[in-house]
């Protein structure tokens, strides 16, 4: 059956690079953007950043859902040696509840948004500052694979083929 599947690249995908960054990266603006429209909005009275906040949330909870897929078979292909295996199982963990955090943020928001579009209360606003802060450090969790572990960088591939690290 392994014969079906494409051979691996020297980044050790079955496609020219990774995508799951590409994805992520959708999913971390359209937060920190709807967070944003939020509490600007708040501020300022503008309801119609409500609107650009609601979107932004909707889309941003389905993407994450693709980012995971992506992030999970991408984190299998990766082969993680011994000191990047922690900080992949942290990322990995925090995905996937990020993913739970937000979609019931985003259901709490539809709530909302069906009773009264022009109104946020103060508590929702605070748990968007800590989603904020959990997507910090998910990016810091994933900047540490990527930039200090070096996962799917054709060095690092090469080193554990050769069973160097």
């Amino acid at each position: 059956m392994l014969e079906y599947l494409p051979p691996l690249n020297d980044h050790n995908l079955p496609y020219p690079d990774t995508i799951h960054p590409i994805v992520v990266h959708f999913v971390i603006a359209m937060v920190l953007f709807a967070v944003f429209c939020d509490v600007l909005g708040y501020f300022t009275r503008n309801v119609r950043l409500y609107e650009v906040s609601w979107w932004n949330l909707f889309f941003a909870t389905i993407s994450i859902f693709i980012a995971i897929i992506f992030g999970q078979v991408e984190a299998g292909l990766a082969e993680p040696y011994t000191a990047a295996e922690s900080t992949l199982n942290l990322h990995t963990l925090l995905g996937w509840s990020l993913s739970g955090i937000i979609a019931a943020i985003t259901a709490w928001r539809y709530i909302l948004r069906s009773g009264n579009p022009k109104e946020l209360p103060v508590p929702f606003l605070g748990v968007g500052i800590v989603l904020v802060g959990l997507v910090c450090v998910q990016v810091y969790l994933g900047d540490i694979l990527v930039w200090v572990y070096g996962l799917h960088t054709v060095p690092v591939v090469e080193a554990v083929k050769e069973g160097i690290l």
